[in-house]
């Protein structure tokens, strides 16, 4: 297929530049697959479309405040960091904003002045790989003076530290537990935790695995074939209870509804070809796109994506890619929020 077949145009004031008053009051958009049918509701009322022994996957990775800003010792230059994932060896897999790339060697003063680190190597498709001194403990720099890395298509983010903070409150779900992501599992931002309990009362449970998104679910597909376009890994684990209760839930019946283009992924990486979940962790590398046979998972939650992007072609595998874009075109004209602040859709 084309990269192309997944284009669509949407008006730049459709993307949701702050997260609605309430996080369980975003629009939401029903689809049924078997009859093509599209209903507007409001995500505060999603119960009232799942069922008793119905078993929601929930991504409870945590997004990183790793962006933080540096001055280069011998030239005065202001950089850009994204620390991406810590290598065994204590060096960082980082991506590096700067107006001329640095020599190997480099050092950099972090502009709090709290720490220095150093210019290694460039790495593989744009990353780079940096060096902090041994005393330095990384994971507490980041909390204390790192931002979190919002999408670019959000804009600039109120630089007061109360905004700063609600801004990094709002765009982490509230099940967030391990971090290490670099962006949000955007579709799971829409839960509060009494919303959680209501539907457990009912007879629908939850379980987490876990996928620390990365850049590889943002980059953009620049090959004209979608077949050629390569997937950056990402870690994911799942663990033998939530393999365990998925397996139950499926030969009781009942449906495994994903939260999120990121649960997908990492339980269609570690289905097998009966549709049986196994716990696991490693790299996760796998690009879903159309056609694609679905072993484990039933229905999906998940926001509006950006046109042509690997996130908008696993949705397209999994409701069909016509279906999908009248699906869009339908949002728009109905002047719904778009992207990680936005509405969202269940597919059933």
């Amino acid at each position: 297929m084309e990269t192309s077949d997944f284009s669509y145009d949407l008006p730049g004031e459709l993307i949701a530049q702050r997260p609605p008053a309430r996080r369980d009051g975003a629009r939401m958009l029903i689809i049924d697959r078997s009859t093509g049918v599209f209903r507007h509701e409001f995500f505060r009322d999603v119960r009232e479309h799942l069922r008793p022994g119905d078993h929601l996957i929930l991504n409870d990775t945590r997004v990183t405040p790793a962006r933080l800003r540096a001055t280069r010792i011998d030239t005065g230059g202001a950089v850009e960091i994204l620390l991406l994932e810590q290598e065994p060896d204590g060096d960082w897999d980082a991506l590096l904003k700067a107006s001329n790339r640095p020599p190997p060697g480099a050092r950099f003063l972090l502009q709090d002045g709290s720490s220095t680190f150093t210019f290694l190597e460039d790495g593989d498709r744009g990353r780079c790989r940096l060096g902090f001194p041994p005393d330095v403990n990384v994971a507490e720099l980041t909390e204390k003076y790192g931002e979190v890395p919002f999408p670019p298509y959000i804009g600039q983010q109120d630089t007061a530290p109360g905004a700063r903070r609600e801004d990094g409150n709002r765009y982490q779900t509230v099940y967030a537990r391990h971090p290490g992501a670099v962006a949000a599992p955007t579709a799971g931002l829409h839960f509060t935790e009494s919303l959680l309990k209501g539907l457990e009362s009912t007879g629908i449970e939850h379980s987490r695995i876990t996928l620390h998104v990365g850049i590889g679910t943002f980059r953009p597909v620049s090959a004209s074939r979608v077949e050629d376009h390569r997937m950056d890994e990402e870690r994911f684990s799942v663990s033998a209870e939530t393999a365990a209760r998925i397996n139950d839930t499926r030969h009781a019946g009942g449906r495994i509804i994903a939260v999120g283009t990121t649960v997908v992924r990492t339980l269609e990486t570690v289905a097998t070809t009966t549709g049986a979940a196994r716990e696991g962790a490693g790299r996760s590398s796998l690009f879903i796109h159309p056609p694609f046979a679905f072993r484990c998972v039933d229905a999906l939650l998940t926001n509006f994506h950006l046109p042509e992007s690997t996130l908008l072609m696993l949705v397209c595998a999994f409701a069909g890619r016509e279906l999908v874009l009248d699906a869009y075109e339908e949002a728009i004209r109905q002047r719904y929020r778009f992207y990680s602040y936005g509405d969202c859709m269940l597919i059933v």
